[in-house]
Formats: structure tokens, sequence, C-alpha cells
């Protein structure tokens, strides 16, 4: 039993990360497939998994200031709550044969997920300054449960009842349920909270927004998020269009999410030896990777190698842009930059899950990610950009 408290609320937390990313994995593994089935047209097929993420970016900001009031906890619990309901309505959805209801229902999923991504920050704000970025990276490592369990937990379940895939939705309201039960044992330290309850309110948001540390951090997360949303939607539906079945759909969205996740556990140690920007840049070479990948073909290899690499390059990205990202605000101004941070990069998410579909009509697999080397070069120039104003700072703050 974990007796340092610190520690044990960040594994609290992690396991919230790992049931919570369940549920995101096993929605993304079938949430375009569920539509195809009911969908008049393939344009509308990741209509369901485009919902998921406009409920996040919905939410994003209202969870982020009703969190400023209520608490972490108390937050925590009303989003796995809402991803229960998500998960009910999106089984009625399926039942009935319609998208509107099936939508409603990730929508409702989404507004879980926008509360569960202050799980990373909430484990910042429990950790000291020397744990800090491990403690970010141990709670998204939980997403490697998420990798094992998430695509089998889809795949089993879409055979399980009739019509196909209710049972996938059931299974998904229980595990938010689940998720309800662990954060009750979640809690702030009572100096964290004293603490963050005396801050002075800060600056104004804009001028916290305006840092160029904040700018590239967000931008940074933003274009790992976005690029890897593209990826993880596009692929499984890629994937049956070149005659692969969904249980090896499910597998390389599972080597996927392990690549998302397992390198969590020596991210932040890589962060504090060779400097955030150093990692962010490194993402951002894995995504080059990622693109080349999919030029080589189509069969599982192809896909098994670029959607893992996909995944890391993720991984670097999204971890060091949160780490950026915690240099740039005071207790006093969390809120405010948290939400509009994590707002921004889920509206970016909105977008790419929704044109994956007509991008995947029009251009085919390859060209869908070749039309995103121009992102990379742009997220390129603006990590040398930080990396010149700041050369000494930003890497002493990623340390």
């Amino acid at each position: 039993m974990l007796k340092n408290p610190m520690h044990r609320q960040v594994l609290i937390l992690a396991s919230a990360q790992a049931l919570f990313q369940i549920v995101s994995v096993a929605v993304m593994t079938i949430g375009g497939l569920a539509g195809a089935v009911i969908a008049s047209s393939p344009r509308w097929a990741t209509l369901p998994i485009a919902a998921m993420f406009l409920g996040t970016a919905t939410m994003m900001f209202p969870a982020s200031m009703w969190m400023a009031r209520v608490g972490r906890r108390t937050g925590f619990l009303g989003g796995t709550l809402l991803g229960v309901a998500g998960g009910l309505v999106a089984a009625l959805g399926v039942w009935q044969g319609s998208l509107i209801l099936l939508s409603l229902g990730t929508f409702l999923i989404g507004t879980y997920q926008a509360f569960a991504q202050f799980y990373r920050f909430a484990a910042s704000e429990v950790a000291d300054d020397a744990f800090r970025p491990r403690a970010i990276s141990l709670v998204l490592a939980g997403g490697v449960v998420a990798a094992l369990i998430g695509p089998v937990l889809a795949r089993l379940g879409g055979p399980l009842l009739q019509p196909e895939y209710l049972g996938s939705f059931l299974l998904i309201a229980l595990t938010g349920l689940i998720a309800t039960g662990v954060l009750l044992g979640f809690q702030i330290p009572a100096a964290v909270a004293g603490a963050t309850a005396a801050t002075a309110p800060g600056r104004p948001w804009q001028q916290v927004v305006l840092q160029p540390a904040y700018l590239v951090a967000l931008f940074g997360a933003a274009t790992g998020y976005g690029i890897m949303i593209l990826g993880m939607t596009a692929a499984p539906i890629a994937m049956l269009q070149h005659g692969h079945e969904l249980g090896t759909a499910a597998t390389v969205i599972q080597l996927h999410v392990l690549g998302m996740f397992l390198p969590s556990f020596f991210t932040g140690s890589l962060i504090a030896r060779f400097g955030v920007l150093r990692i962010m840049f490194s993402g951002v070479l894995l995504f080059l990777a990622y693109i080349l990948m999919t030029l080589t073909g189509t069969g599982f290899m192809p896909f098994a190698v670029a959607l893992t690499l996909l995944g890391i390059g993720w991984n670097f990205l999204y971890i060091g842009g949160t780490t950026l990202l915690t240099t740039t605000y005071t207790s006093g101004e969390r809120a405010r930059a948290q939400a509009i941070n994590d707002m921004s990069i889920f509206a970016i998410g909105l977008t790419c899950s929704f044109s994956a579909g007509g991008l995947l009509e029009t251009l085919g697999w390859v060209d869908t990610n070749l039309v995103l080397l121009p992102w990379l070069a742009l997220t390129t120039l603006s990590l040398a950009w930080l990396g010149f104003r700041q050369p000494r700072m930003t890497e002493q703050r990623g340390s």
C-alpha cells in the first residue's frame, strides 16, 4: 500500500485515466463502424466520433470553471456519471438504428472526456516540483491498460447482443460506473487546496494565453492531438476498405494506443534530462515517420507500424505540451489557462475526426496523411522559434 499521499492520489488518477481511456478507445474503435451501419452515406460514418469531440470541446470551459468552484473530486465524479449516461444513450441509438441518438450518446461520452482531461492537471497539482513531470506521465500511462482492454472490449461487445455494437456501448456504460467508484477515493491534499483558495486571481486570460511558451505548448499539443485523432479515426475505416476484418483493425488500434501510453513510463524522465522542446521535436519526427510509413502499402504491417509511430509521436508532443503549459500560469490563473488550452485542442480534434471520413472518401488513405506535412512544418518552426527565443529558460522549465 502506498504510504505517500501524493503517490496514492496519482495512482487513483492513473486508474481513473485507464478506465476513461478504455471508454474513449472503445468509441474510437467502433464508433465509426457503428455509424457506418446506420448512416445513409459513408461521409456520415464518423459523425458519432465527431460528436464525442464536440461534447469535449463544448464542456471543456464549463468543466474547468465549475471545478474551480466545487473542487476536482466533485467535478470528476460528475464527469463519470455523464459517461455512464452517454453509454446508455448510445446503446439505445444502436438498438433503434438512430444515428442522432448514437451521436447524442457519444456527445455525452465526450463531456465525460472533458472532465477526464483534467486528471493530468490534477496530478500536477498534488505533486511537488520534482515529481510533477513524472506524475503527469504516470497518469497518462494509465492508458496502457486501455490499449490492452479498449479494443478488445469493443470487439467482444460487437456481436454480444443484437443489433451489432449494442453490447459494446453497454460495456462502455459499465466502465464509466466503475470509474465513479475509483474516484470516490480521490482527495486534493488540504495544504494544496488551502494554497489554491488563498491565491490571487492573477493576470487577464489574454496576457496568459499570448505568452510565447503558452502558444507553443498549445500548438504542439494540438498538433499531436489533431493528427493522432485523424489517423486513429480514419485507420479502422481504411482497413475495412482494403479488405481487413474488424479483429485486425482492433489489433492495430491496440498497438496504436500502446504506442500512445507505454512511453509515458519514461517520457517525464526524458523531459527532465533532455528538455521539453527536444522531446516535442522528437514527436514531430515520429509523426513524419508515420506519414512515410503509410506510403509503403495497405497490408497489416504498414498499418500496424504507422499507427504505433503515430501513438508515440502523440505521447511526446502531448506530454511535452502539457509540461510546458504548466510553467505559464499561476494557481489563480489555472482554471482559465487549462480550459482554453484543452478547449482549443479538442476543437481541432473535432475538426479532424469529422473530416476523416470525407478525406478518406475524396483522397484515400495515403493522400489523407500526405496533406498533414505542412502542419508538421509549422509545428517545427514554432518549436525552433521558442527555442531561439528562450533557449535557457524554456529548457530549465521543462526540467
